[in-house]
């Protein structure tokens, strides 16, 4: 008689009820064991799973923008968010995926116009703190991470995690021999560095001494090309950003940092040259270098010719060029300057 009868399917709201539900029974349980907690274990998979399917779509159609809301509404109201991501150790792989994709997919979801997310976590900030240590645990680092870089998108967070300690261990982090783990380190650290431009600014302002000591030493460098290649490129990306003018002016100023960018020009691969290049071309526009600045482009003048005489890359690149004569003109006009 029971196929006669099909269940009337559960609304997003109750979903999530049921899920919060469940989520507290595998936080506060200890007791329950064997068959009756497999059996709740996989209701929890199930229901996550099946929100999942509300906010993306089955594969058969697309989601439906007043279901979203209902769901994202009830999931923020207590605290599902919170119970997801600390119980996430205890989920099987499969559900912790699904799991991960809830999370981040609720982070861009508006009710009214609001990303009701980043009020969420703007009272709950110390989730932040779970999802960054997450890379120190190779089960979880991947899950955490993805979490993580959504939760940045929004403004308030990215200044939570920059302003934190949590930023001096990510110089760890990218440094971790898991390959998949430091990659992923690699990119939450980029999203935390470029996306929200005046937060940005203002972190790289501040703390300019202590995050430029560590990221020239760690990663510039590194004795890892990957960890090289990928830090000279975001350096570029920061100091030609025009809101990190002020830092840029800064950098180009310190004869460690010019060391450290001609060697890299030396690198035998093409990749870190040429990153290094759009970072070494700033010191030379620069029209107020320091005398010590002059004495070393001075003292390095015909190497440095001669190497960006025979400096090209395998496509004609008309701006490349523009900016290679520029750069060859500075250093060709170059004077020592009276260091008193």
């Amino acid at each position: 008689m029971k196929s006669l009868f099909k269940s009337k399917p559960k609304t997003p709201a109750e979903l999530v009820r049921l899920t919060r539900e469940l989520l507290i029974f595998v936080d506060t349980d200890s007791t329950t064991k064997g068959t009756k907690r497999d059996e709740k274990m996989a209701e929890l998979s199930k229901l996550i799973r099946d929100l999942k399917c509300v906010l993306y779509g089955n594969g058969e159609s697309e989601p439906l923008v007043e279901a979203c809301v209902q769901l994202t509404q009830e999931f923020f109201k207590q605290n599902t968010l919170r119970l997801i991501i600390v119980c996430l150790p205890k989920l099987n792989l499969e559900t912790r995926k699904d799991a991960t994709q809830v999370v981040a997919n609720l982070q861009r979801q508006q009710v009214q116009s609001r990303l009701i997310a980043s009020d969420y976590l703007e009272s709950n900030k110390d989730l932040m703190d779970i999802l960054i240590t997450g890379y120190e645990n190779m089960d979880l680092a991947l899950h955490y991470g993805a979490m993580l870089r959504e939760c940045i998108r929004h403004q308030i967070i990215a200044r939570y995690v920059l302003e934190s300690e949590h930023m001096k261990k990510f110089f760890g982090y990218i440094q971790l021999p898991n390959f998949d783990i430091a990659s992923d380190a690699s990119a939450t650290f980029k999203e935390l560095l470029t996306r929200h431009k005046s937060t940005v600014a203002e972190f790289l302002t501040k703390n300019y001494d202590w995050f430029f000591a560590e990221y020239n030493k760690n990663l510039l460098e590194s004795t890892n090309y990957i960890i090289r290649r990928q830090s000279v490129k975001l350096l570029g990306d920061m100091l030609l950003d025009r809101s990190n003018s002020p830092v840029m002016m800064k950098y180009v100023c310190s004869k460690d940092n010019l060391r450290i960018l001609m060697n890299l020009l030396r690198e035998s691969s093409k990749n870190i040259p040429l990153e290094a290049f759009h970072v070494f071309k700033l010191f030379a526009a620069n029209q107020n270098k320091p005398p010590e600045i002059v004495s070393i482009l001075v003292a390095n003048r015909s190497k440095l010719l001669r190497f960006f005489s025979e400096f090209k890359l395998d496509k004609e690149d008309e701006q490349f060029e523009a900016d290679k004569a520029q750069v060859i003109k500075e250093i060709v006009a170059l004077e020592p300057k009276d260091r008193s």
